[in-house]
């Protein structure tokens, strides 16, 4: 799925929220720390990691790429 960046970046936990990924911040929190998520090809458990336009997360079979 393709994600538009409306400002100049957006957080990890955040854009799962978005994404409908995870529901709220503590699911988000509990979903970070189980299941392997990957910014750019590189692991990364960090809620508020900041994701910028031309990143790509992949999580649980899903693809999202910031536009």
């Amino acid at each position: 799925m393709k994600f538009k960046l409306k400002t100049d970046y957006i957080t990890l936990s955040q854009l799962l929220k978005v994404c409908d990924v995870v529901h709220s911040g503590g699911e988000a929190k509990e979903y970070l720390n189980s299941v392997e998520v990957l910014v750019n090809k590189e692991p990364d458990q960090r809620r508020g990691r900041k994701i910028r336009s031309g990143d790509v997360v992949e999580t649980n079979g899903t693809r999202i790429e910031i536009e």
